[in-house]
């Protein structure tokens, strides 16, 4: 065998022991106890790493679900990006996509995992807003509002932001639970609950097929989906919602569609 490809079968060898050393044996002619150091390395780094991204989680399953967690993680998923900071979106997809259902699972836990990814990667995300074209005062009636990239309207079947040791829900309630999480122009993440006509509101405002469609144009059309028998009146509420969302950096502006 020639020397690269004993080094290319070491290496993989050496890989496959540190991610799954239960049942992958370590390269011979490494003495157990070196082995063992990169062993603990590795694991603690991205133990921890994880943690960090997915603190509620790590604390619902306390040490030893957590460890056995990351440890499932390591074995059955294959990573598509060697970047760090993309790892927690890469357990995110094994929650998703990979894990066998475990007694003790909470029936929540992959929602819960989506909703504390989402602050890491709003808080990651190298966008800024664009505000070229847009008017950050303008009329949010008479105007075609202007929604933020880093704010994300979300729905979840559990309620995923008040979830915590000490509240662990084991059905699920009647409505989803709406929230909007936004990195404003400081660079703070926050999140919102908002109800059923807000986050209609905000599917209206994200449809970016022209012509776009003014603020009052879509509380109109949400008024006459609700069957309001006061358009005007939804629209009056409509317009303090629209300024609230604006000083949230939810809304940037209007376009501006001045000569």
């Amino acid at each position: 065998m020639a020397d690269a490809d004993r080094l290319q079968r070491a290496q993989l060898e050496f890989a496959a022991h540190i991610r799954d050393p239960a049942h992958a044996p370590a390269p011979a002619g490494i003495e157990d106890r070196r082995m063992a150091i990169y062993r603990e390395l590795f694991f603690n780094n991205v133990r921890d790493l994880l943690g960090r991204s997915f603190p509620v989680l790590r604390k619902l399953l306390g040490p030893t679900g957590w460890d056995a967690m990351v440890r499932d993680w390591l074995v059955r998923h294959r990573a598509q990006t060697p970047l760090f900071l993309e790892l927690p979106r890469e357990f995110l997809a094994y929650l998703q996509d990979e894990r066998e259902p475990r007694a003790g699972d909470p029936p929540f836990m992959a929602e819960l995992a989506h909703y504390e990814w989402v602050e890491l990667a709003l808080s990651i995300d190298e966008r800024e807003p664009d505000i070229a074209g847009v008017d950050e005062g303008g009329d949010l009636l008479a105007g075609r509002p202007v929604l933020s990239p880093l704010a994300w309207s979300l729905a979840y079947t559990w309620p995923v932001h008040r979830i915590a040791p000490d509240y662990q829900p084991a059905e699920p309630p009647p409505e989803p639970t709406r929230l909007v999480v936004c990195r404003d122009r400081r660079d703070r993440v926050g999140f919102l609950e908002v109800n059923v006509v807000t986050a209609r509101l905000l599917e209206l405002l994200a449809k970016e097929a022209a012509p776009r469609p003014t603020g009052r144009e879509c509380l109109l059309r949400i008024a006459a989906e609700l069957g309001h028998p006061d358009a005007d009146a939804v629209v009056d509420a409509g317009a303090a919602l629209l300024a609230d969302l604006r000083a949230r950096d939810v809304i940037l502006g209007v376009l501006d569609e001045r000569d």
